[in-house]
């Protein structure tokens, strides 16, 4: 007698305790699922798979190597870079209220005059009415056009100025063949000249 009432108390004991086990179990939190890959970039709006497109840059890349320029001078002419191939082009950006421009004013103008191959052309990079700039050059004239540009929109195939004058030596083929920041004389731009023929004949020759 004493054993089955010992076995059977061990039975209700083994019970109790199975039962606290699985109450336990079912009171414990379920972990929660892991995300699906593609769900956190679904979550945000983006395809976590595709590529974000980038979108271009809306200024112009300059093109140094050719520039383009086409401009009115101050006497209403149309003038175009690219027709002047098979000349040497001076371009100058330069200001009324520059005082190194206005030096270096009566020297291009020279170099203009006296050398057949060598052009040169004035970009005034300032606000200024085309009469003013017509009264202005009376008073320092030059022989080569001079046209007025618009500091909002500049050409953009050249550097906008961050200083002037700002120069630029275009070869007879259209090509940038030299660069000058501040005045410049008419003997560094014809040593300049002299320079880049010298290595187109060597790169030719080799």
């Amino acid at each position: 007698m004493h054993r089955y009432l010992h076995a059977r108390r061990a039975m209700i004991l083994a019970a109790g305790l199975s039962s606290l086990v699985l109450l336990a179990a079912c009171d414990r939190p379920a972990p929660a699922p892991a995300p699906a890959p593609e769900a956190e970039g679904k979550a945000s709006g983006v395809d976590a798979g595709a590529d974000v497109p980038v979108a271009p840059d809306p200024t112009p890349a300059p093109s140094p190597e050719m520039p383009r320029l086409v401009v009115t001078t101050v006497d209403g002419t149309p003038y175009d870079l690219a027709a002047h191939r098979g000349k040497w082009v001076v371009v100058n950006f330069w200001a009324t209220w520059c005082k190194p421009c206005l030096k270096e004013m009566p020297e291009l103008s020279a170099l203009d005059a006296m050398r057949e191959h060598v052009e040169v052309v004035g970009l005034a990079y300032e606000e200024i009415e085309a009469a003013e700039m017509k009264a202005f050059l009376e008073k320092h004239p030059v022989v080569y056009p001079i046209a007025i540009i618009d500091t909002y929109a500049p050409p953009a195939d050249f550097e906008t100025p961050r200083g002037l004058p700002m120069t630029y030596l275009i070869d007879p083929a259209g090509k940038v063949a030299d660069r000058f920041v501040g005045p410049v004389t008419a003997h560094e731009i014809e040593a300049a000249i002299d320079t880049a023929v010298k290595d187109a004949t060597e790169q030719g020759g080799a």
